[in-house]
């Protein structure tokens, strides 16, 4: 298991933040959090620098997707292994999300938080 690997995890529920951040860093994650992809993008114009990032989609403002583009426009997080973590997962969704340079792709709702950390080890391993 990869340990100490700075992961950052977008997303607009307060509840999933925390209980993701809590199974992250039960798994030797560093973790930190952004509420939304504002917070985010501004936490990483500011020097952050993440191994792992873990976004939703569908957020309020500006969506996942958004968040991407802009990340790539201001060359933030070029380094970071890019992961949706999104209840939307159709087809475009995954194609579109890779288009930006996301190489994992996580449907929520088809999977346990512990499914999600397999999935998040399983991609970083491959890298």
């Amino acid at each position: 298991m990869e340990s100490n690997k700075k992961i950052f995890i977008i997303d607009d529920d307060n509840f999933l933040l925390d209980m993701y951040a809590l199974k992250f860093s039960k798994s030797g994650f560093a973790v930190s959090t952004a509420l939304g992809p504002e917070i985010a993008l501004e936490k990483l114009r500011g020097g952050y620098v993440p191994d792992i990032m873990l976004l939703d989609i569908v957020m309020p403002v500006m969506d996942g997707f958004e968040m991407l583009e802009k990340m790539k426009e201001e060359k933030l997080g070029e380094t970071a292994i890019k992961i949706i973590l999104s209840n939307r997962g159709q087809p475009s969704d995954i194609a579109r999300g890779e288009a930006l340079g996301a190489v994992g792709y996580i449907v929520k709702a088809s999977s346990t938080p512990s499914e999600v950390i397999e999935k998040v080890n399983e991609i970083i391993s491959k890298k």
